[in-house]
């Protein structure tokens, strides 16, 4: 087997188990919050966007390839959207403010990161190069 490709396929088996586990952390996450003043603040979907974006940039740094955080934004997307579609009596994510904000922001976090590794992956090369 070529070396790029077993390197390929191993930053996709990580990316797959991270994120899982930033889906389902975050999902547990997202609902924390905080009264100052009488205000609810929502930081833990601000913590759960945080983590992902942190995990995708680890793994686009480890593997040295934008493909691990694709396929750990796709991943933890598909795993999150599993977790919503449940029953009525079984859901894990609520149609309001803050499930919307950890749903589509973990596509948002995706496409910023995979901006900011192609990014660093070019200073990479330049200064390997």
């Amino acid at each position: 087997m070529n070396k790029e490709v077993a390197s390929t396929a191993r930053g996709i088996a990580a990316a797959v188990l991270a994120a899982l586990f930033v889906a389902v952390a975050g999902t547990a996450l997202h609902r924390q919050t905080m009264v100052i003043s009488g205000v609810d603040l929502a930081w833990g979907v601000c913590a759960a966007l945080l983590m992902l974006a942190s995990v995708q940039l680890w793994l686009a740094a480890w593997s040295g390839s934008v493909i691990p955080t694709a396929a750990a934004g796709v991943v933890a997307y598909a795993t999150v959207g599993a977790l919503s579609s449940g029953g009525p009596d079984k859901q894990l994510l609520l149609g309001d403010a803050v499930g919307n904000v950890w749903v589509f922001g973990i596509a948002v976090v995706t496409l910023i990161m995979l901006l900011v590794a192609s990014r660093l992956r070019k200073r990479w090369r330049t200064a390997a190069g």
